[in-house]
């Protein structure tokens, strides 16, 4: 009987050797998944668009339709709110916007409007003469590094993003907006 148990025991030693090692990898696994979970909670942060994290004026240079003379953060007036529009001038929603608050112009006084697009320089061009908007104080160009639209994560244009006379996001929107809204996030509105 002595040597049946001896005999077993080197194969339940090999067993136990087993469930030691299946024990010591769900314990490292288990540690893997906790790490994991505790890492994506710090960044849970980086899931939101860059302007949620960076609620100022982006870095953005544009590109005027003269081709040579670019319009960026830095050229921006101190102390002016500012209003962003990202648009494409083959956009009839970009088109009645640009309308809209041409119409009320005078309500954008002490507004710095900036209009940025992706579109070509051709296209710009005819967009502003239409609109004649050099007429305007309105800055428009081509967004030639493509920085707006990641930084928005823009669903719908035209896309506006309001920025307060310090530089701090007020909102944004995207589609058509009444220009009543606008004023209104503005301050400036009923």
């Amino acid at each position: 009987m002595n040597s049946k148990v001896l005999s077993l025991c080197p194969h339940f030693l090999t067993l136990i050797t087993i469930l030691n090692k299946i024990q010591l990898v769900k314990n490292i696994l288990f540690a893997i998944s906790i790490l994991l979970s505790l890492s994506s909670l710090g960044q849970a942060d980086s899931l939101k668009p860059a302007y949620l994290r960076f609620p100022t004026v982006p870095p953005f240079e544009i590109l005027e339709v003269d081709s040579i003379t670019t319009f960026s953060k830095h050229d921006l007036n101190k102390n002016q709110q500012l209003l962003l529009m990202y648009f494409s001038p083959d956009c009839d929603h970009c088109r009645h916007q640009t309308e809209d608050i041409l119409r009320d112009i005078r309500s954008f006084k002490k507004i710095q409007v900036v209009m940025a697009t992706f579109e070509p320089l051709t296209k710009l061009r005819e967009f502003q003469m239409k609109y004649k908007l050099s007429d305007y104080n309105i800055h428009v160009g081509r967004d030639s590094k493509y920085i707006l639209p990641p930084f928005y994560r823009m669903g719908n244009l035209p896309y506006l993003a309001l920025y307060d006379k310090k530089g701090n996001l007020i909102t944004t929107f995207e589609g058509n907006q009444k220009v009543n809204k606008i004023l209104k996030a503005f301050g400036k509105g009923e």
